[in-house]
């Protein structure tokens, strides 16, 4: 709490010197003293979105302001007084240009620039110098943008690291990701999504490492395009790709003390044809903790009893992800891509010396001691192909996308008891359980301008995936520790579950700009879902009906002055359960504590409402969003007491959820050379599960607070040092609560060689040696209190190499792929609006 209070201030702070700006802003905005212009490419006059505009002294050549572009190539600059100035515009693979001395005076403070256009220059990356920093958070019409590729401080982790660096997302320490307190969220790659995110967001998200994300958008409202799944919205994790001719080969890696990293990019682009080839290993070791656990079971009959748990915890952990990509462009409207990607997840954690004591009516009965092993191993392989036709006719495209993924899972563990003196091993428990989550999936889109301009856009389109899901398990028993495994012939205990799924939809979704700065954007999708499951070994009920869902979308944007924009926009969701949530293993690893899924759970429906703000100060940006979100058939847990006491977990469609929210986040550029941004995210949080029976009814409510500050300077000599810092305030559950953590990190590099390489020094929680979680759980039979300690102090050494030459070299071209949107898990003008899909 400590660190969440330091955070607190820390962005206090930062909001504070924003009052001031905003006040500096005002009295700027009286003295009208602004340039304004738009940015295009000088071949095929698009806009460039996100050039740079910076205003430089005439004589001294300093920076004295600057802005980036909209997404349509349009920059507001203000913040300068009477004197003589030049413009000098840029942008990646384009020609530097400034413009000729502009004199400002009282008679002349407001000036429109017109359009300036750039050209495309093929010139080494090397050779390119870009004035300024790029934010690393944008404001689009439909969605936040973080670009990952410029932060330093997650060099040599995963994309789970990265995500806990971004507004309106909040990210455990096991992993799991929610958006505005939602963990019901789609999560794509590049626009796609594999069977290992479909399976496990979390084992996903730790298997791709940090270097190999370009950046993350945050779809708080998706459209009708998209799938309907994913409650509180669309995370798209976008990865490093390129247009660009040559060879190259791109080598990083990282070494610490709880982990090391080790990565190979080449590219190969001649002529029309290109290759990729990137391979990432990642492996974690020394990762020590402990956990404590107290549970207090009321018995309204009899006596209470109370349960307490301790143990020392081991992790190891092994990640790798490697991609071999193709592409084909056939002639100027006609486009192909291809690739296939392998990847492997293997996480090993050991229980040591779980020792559980047993009292009633505060009289000790007994203590028993084990030893668990759980290992959870995982590989995946994704195949995927699109082709591309686009017009003439700007805008108008048409494709079509196929994907088969492939994720097998094998979560066991083994539970050894020792003898009463725990001297010895008595008895051991195996389990083995065989997941496998296979898709295939076929996608059609279409979209084509009404009309000879760009104001009406119409986009239709259908798509079908076929989903089957296996779990093939069985329970093991042997005595002493190296007698032979025996099976356990219970088909409750031994089984195998087959769940097919197949999701048919179609969507239409309609652009309109009107009265210059509005833009609608409406749609309507329908989905039809179709499931059949059974189990092999007995006559377990599993009949499911098929039913059909409409989901409508609506967003609405204005444009205000200086690139302000505010932004309405409502859409109906679906979550649908994953196998984490279906499986009818019964997870046993912990005695006193079983669970076991639900086969015969319905998916969720949620109604999100949203509001929100853009505002751009002196370069800087500032950002408000206020939501409603209703969930009705929430599924949440149920959990009672079996015999020997015992608490079991299941699942039920029983819950309602209600939550009323506000982001505030800030990106602020002081100067060329140091930035900041911070947000704070809060929201208030209802819960029930709608039970009458008053052992198992269930209600909670309060306040859930995260917020995060990162901070940029560039030295001299190609110097930088990066600081980041992320806290979360205790979140509310349906039954109890999960305490509140937070982490930091520091990041120090060089560049060397022309920028060719990099060489740096990282710390993680560096002035603390451990990170102590505190959770409770309270139901009327039921009171937990459990802390988990984890030893995450972490330096690290990070070096990267580049070898070869590219060079900027053809059209930058838009590609689309399959988008699966599914499962639940633990504006501007048209124009705009379309580019942003």
């Amino acid at each position: 709490m400590k660190i969440l209070k330091q955070f607190l201030l820390s962005l206090l702070l930062v909001l504070t010197s924003f009052q001031v700006l905003l006040a500096q802003n005002a009295d700027t905005e009286k003295a009208t003293y602004r340039i304004t212009g738009r940015i295009l490419e000088k071949s095929t006059g698009e806009p460039v979105p996100y050039a740079s505009a910076v205003l430089l002294n005439a004589e001294t050549k300093e920076q004295v302001t600057g802005a980036v572009a909209d997404v349509e190539g349009r920059f507001y600059i203000t913040g300068f007084k009477n004197g003589n100035y030049v413009l000098q515009y840029a942008f990646m693979g384009f020609a530097a240009l400034t413009s000729e001395t502009i004199s400002i005076t009282d008679g002349n403070k407001s000036l429109d620039m017109g359009d300036l256009r750039l050209e495309e220059e093929g010139v080494n990356l090397q050779e390119v110098t870009v004035m300024g920093q790029r934010s690393l958070i944008e404001e689009k019409v439909d969605r936040t943008i973080y670009n990952a590729e410029f932060d330093k401080t997650t060099v040599g982790g995963s994309a789970t690291d990265v995500l806990r660096r971004v507004p309106m997302l909040s990210v455990d320490l096991d992993g799991n990701v929610s958006m505005r307190g939602s963990a019901n969220i789609l999560v794509l790659i590049d626009g796609k999504q594999s069977a290992i995110v479909a399976s496990n967001i979390s084992d996903a998200m730790k298997q791709i490492p940090a270097e190999e994300i370009k950046s993350i958008e945050v779809i708080t409202s998706p459209s009708a395009k998209y799938d309907a799944e994913g409650t509180g919205g669309v995370i798209n994790i976008i990865t490093k790709k390129n247009n660009l001719q040559g060879a190259s080969l791109n080598i990083n890696t990282s070494a610490g003390v709880r982990g090391s990293n080790l990565g190979l990019n080449a590219s190969l682009k001649r002529g029309k044809m290109g290759w990729t080839l990137g391979g990432f290993g990642r492996s974690g070791y020394n990762i020590l903790g402990a956990f404590e656990n107290q549970q207090t079971l009321l018995n309204p009959g009899g006596a209470d009893v109370q349960i307490n748990q301790s143990a020392d915890t081991r992790t190891n952990m092994l990640f790798g992800r490697y991609n071999l990509g193709w592409d084909y462009e056939i002639n100027k409207y006609n486009f192909m891509t291809a690739s296939v990607s392998v990847g492997l997840r293997n996480m090993r954690n050991r229980q040591n010396n779980l020792l559980t004591e047993t009292f009633v009516e505060d009289e000790f009965v007994n203590a028993l001691l084990r030893n668990v092993n759980v290992d959870d191993l995982s590989n995946n392989v994704d195949l995927n192909f699109n082709y591309t036709k686009t017009y003439e006719k700007k805008l108008k495209e048409f494709s079509v996308s196929g994907l088969y993924s492939k994720n097998t899972r094998n979560n066991d563990f083994v539970n050894s008891l020792f003898t009463e003196s725990f001297d010895q091993v008595a008895s051991r428990i195996r389990n083995e359980n065989r997941g496998i989550n296979e898709e295939f999936t076929i996608q059609l889109d279409y979209v084509t301008p009404l009309g000879s301009g760009t104001n009406q856009i119409l986009e239709y389109g259908a798509k079908n995936i076929l989903r089957k899901a296996i779990s093939d398990f069985g329970y093991f028993t042997a005595e002493g520790s190296d007698g032979p495994f025996n099976q356990v012939e219970d088909v409750a205990f031994s089984n195998s579950f087959n769940y097919d799924q197949n999701v048919t939809a179609a969507y239409m979704s309609y652009t309109l700009g009107f009265w210059d700065n509005y833009t609608l954007k409406s749609g309507l999708r329908y989905e039809y879902t179709t499931i059949d499951a059974d189990f092999r070994n007995s006559e377990l009920p599993a009949d499911i009906p098929s039913y059909g869902l409409f989901v409508p979308s609506m967003n609405l944007s204005r444009k205000l002055k200086n690139g302000n924009m505010i932004k309405a926009a409502y859409n109906r969701r679906v979550q649908r359960p994953s196998l984490q949530f279906l499986n009818p293993n019964i997870n046993a690893a912990n005695p006193q504590q079983i669970s076991q899924g639900n086969p015969l759970l319905d998916p969720e429906l949620t109604d999100n409402y949203e509001l929100s703000y853009s505002t751009f100060v002196k370069g800087s940006s500032v950002n408000f969003t206020s939501f409603v979100r209703n969930t009705t058939g929430s599924i949440q847990p149920v959990r009672t007491i079996q015999d020997n006491d015992v608490i079991f977990t299941t699942f039920e469609n029983i819950g309602q959820e209600r939550a009323y929210g506000l982001s505030v986040f800030t990106n602020i550029n002081f100067s060329g050379k140091f930035s900041m941004n911070g947000s704070v995210d809060g929201y208030y949080a209802m819960l029930d599960n709608g039970l009458e029976d008053p052992l198992y009814a269930a209600s909670n409510e309060g306040f859930v607070v995260s917020g995060r500050l990162f901070a940029n300077y560039t030295l001299p000599k190609n110097w930088q040092i990066q600081a980041f810092t992320f806290a979360r305030g205790r979140q509310v559950q349906l039954q109890g609560t999960s305490g509140g953590f937070g982490m930091y990190g520091l990041n120090l590099n060089k560049q060397f060689n022309e920028k060719r390489g990099s060489i740096g020094f990282g710390a993680e929680n560096f002035l603390a040696t451990e990170m102590r979680i505190h959770n409770e759980l309270i139901t009327p039979t039921i009171m937990q209190q459990s802390t988990n300690t984890m030893r995450n102090m972490n330096f690290k050494i990070n070096f990267s190499y580049r070898i070869g030459k590219l060079s900027v070299d053809g059209p930058r071209r838009r590609k689309r792929g399959v988008t699966n949107e599914d499962l639940k898990q633990g504006g501007g003008g048209a124009q705009e609006a379309i580019i942003n899909n």
